[in-house]
């Protein structure tokens, strides 16, 4: 049984229209989740809004949504004020044009949905939509109102149905500069590159999500069996951290050999390219050494 549809409207190409209905692609309803509990009587706590001059508790009655316009001064917006600001996309899924592929910056993605058919009546105009999507390599740009919110969706069709995930704006994404300016460019040698490259190799693969487990999340599963049978949870001892500095070149070359140790962190250094093999074997005697 499918749950309840996140929004329900309309998808418009041109003069094509079909009611549709929109549901969430991922879900977080297996994921751990903790309560807060009052730890003395093991009860549940409840939260409460308080007014932040007066101190007395606000009833669910009596709060609203409000816009600071100066410090500690705020013009209340109530629902049906909200309900006024009509816009065709707050019903319509509009498309608006279609892009290649691989101009979507994947910084702007966001949240995914389903996208599928609302009702018998409008199937044959979701499948002339769908289909005619489906001979384009392009995704198709659009709008729609979600939660108060006008989202840029990006629309694409996935088996029988559409794929939309909604967009990021501009204003939303961070410059990659403000991060990434101060970050040096160090030389490095060619034969550090085709090492690292030839270790990219090995570890080649294809992406199948279903291959990687939440360890985490079934470390906290285990944790709350445990607790609730009653044993005793001791925190493992964290292992020592070693002083040892390693040549980039020497983990290069172990890592390729599948002889690097995680706990002997690779550091930068500069390495003369003839007497690399002299330090190589150095670098490893004291690793061992250390060992």
């Amino acid at each position: 049984m499918l749950p309840r549809a996140y929004w329900k409207g309309s998808l418009k190409l041109s003069l094509v229209t079909c009611p549709v209905a929109l549901y969430p692609a991922s879900t977080t309803v297996d994921r751990t989740r903790f309560h807060m509990i009052n730890t003395e009587t093991g009860n549940r706590l409840k939260q409460q809004m308080v007014d932040s001059e007066t101190g007395e508790v606000v009833e669910k009655e009596q709060k609203g949504r409000g816009y600071e316009v100066a410090k500690g001064e705020y013009v209340p917006i109530g629902k049906e004020e909200l309900d006024a600001v009509q816009l065709e996309s707050n019903h319509t899924i509009d498309i608006d044009n279609f892009v290649p592929r691989d101009e979507i910056d994947r910084r702007y993605l966001d949240s995914p949905y389903y996208l599928v058919p609302d009702g018998k009546n409008g199937a044959d105009a979701f499948a002339v939509i769908r289909d005619a999507m489906k001979d384009q390599d392009r995704v198709a740009l659009a709008r729609v109102v979600l939660s108060n919110r006008e989202r840029l969706v990006a629309i694409e069709p996935l088996g029988k149905g559409l794929l939309a995930t909604t967009l990021r704006y501009a204003y939303e994404v961070r410059d990659e500069e403000d991060f990434f300016g101060d970050i040096k460019t160090p030389k490095i040698s060619k034969d550090m590159i085709e090492l690292a490259s030839h270790i990219l190799d090995t570890k080649a693969s294809h992406f199948d999500a279903s291959k990687f487990e939440d360890e985490y999340e079934n470390a906290l599963k285990k944790l709350v069996r445990q607790k609730a049978a009653g044993k005793t949870i001791k925190a493992p001892e964290r292992p020592e951290k070693t002083g040892n500095v390693i040549n980039l070149m020497d983990a290069l070359k172990q890592s390729l050999k599948g002889r690097a140790t995680p706990s002997r962190p690779a550091r930068s250094t500069r390495t003369a390219p003839r007497r690399a093999p002299k330090k190589a074997a150095r670098s490893t005697a004291r690793h061992r050494k250390a060992s």
